[in-house]
């Protein structure tokens, strides 16, 4: 607990509760299982970012990237989930499952955007430590208690939660090709090729962190878009998972569940 020091002062009060009482997002099963698997949770941890999105001009033509939005969403959403493992690694955790990473407008600032990440972080009660990165930061991963049990059982484990973010302005059509659609069945060839486009750099940037990290695969890997406050032609694509690597034997888990009454 020595690194609670280093938190915010807040959040370094909330978590040096840890030690007597635990809070958690798990399911009761959830918490079965993890507990059969010899993982018991910590506590709730979080990190948020609020922030100001600049400004990029595009003409309305143009096909492309807009970097700088890029850049400012995937700088948001990172310093979220930095807080967010700097509150588990201060816990000594070993991990951190069912993350969920989160957005609303901030404020009346169309510009303004707010990011929070959150989870359980978790500690091994027979291994500590055992299930830690190879740079000795807890583990994260929004796979749910269930599923991270079941990965443990085939000699697999998590390393970290990785993304990638693109934000792309799709070149509005012409007079022209808006009247040799009007009322016809076409394909929309700009929307389709910006749109795949976009798609293509996100899971790109996700699987590039993933190597990067040591990971052999991306598991839960899940696809959202959104257009904030930016107009009809530009949009976000975001893609998220949770790195994985070869632990070694799968482990035997007593995996009790707790049935409803009734």
């Amino acid at each position: 607990m020595s690194q609670l020091s280093s938190l915010d002062p807040v959040a370094a009060d909330r978590l040096g509760h840890a030690a007597t009482t635990f809070t958690c997002d798990l399911s009761v099963n959830e918490l079965a299982l993890l507990h059969g698997a010899g993982l018991d949770p910590l506590n709730l941890v979080m990190g948020v970012s609020v922030y100001h999105v600049g400004f990029q001009f595009s003409g309305l033509r143009a096909q492309q990237e807009l970097t700088v939005l890029t850049e400012a969403m995937h700088r948001a959403r990172s310093n979220a989930l930095s807080r967010m493992q700097a509150e588990a690694d201060a816990l000594g955790a070993d991990g951190i499952v069912g993350v969920r990473l989160q957005w609303r407008p901030h404020g009346e600032a169309g510009e303004h955007v707010e990011f929070i990440a959150t989870g359980t972080a978790l500690r091994s009660s027979t291994a500590p430590g055992s299930l830690q990165r190879p740079n000795g930061q807890a583990f994260s991963s929004h796979l749910s208690g269930q599923d991270l049990v079941t990965l443990l059982a085939t000699g697999h484990a998590p390393l970290a939660f990785v993304m990638g973010v693109c934000v792309y302005h799709v070149a509005a059509a012409g007079f022209l090709q808006g009247q040799r659609q009007l009322g016809r069945n076409v394909e929309m060839s700009q929307w389709t090729q910006g749109n795949y486009e976009a798609r293509e750099l996100a899971l790109a940037r996700m699987q590039a962190v993933a190597v990067q990290g040591g990971g052999t695969g991306v598991l839960g890997v899940r696809f959202c878009a959104e257009s904030y406050m930016w107009g009809p032609h530009t949009v976000e694509f975001y893609a998220e998972g949770t790195a994985v690597r070869h632990h070694g034997e799968g482990r035997t888990v007593q995996a009790t569940y707790v049935l409803p009454m009734g």
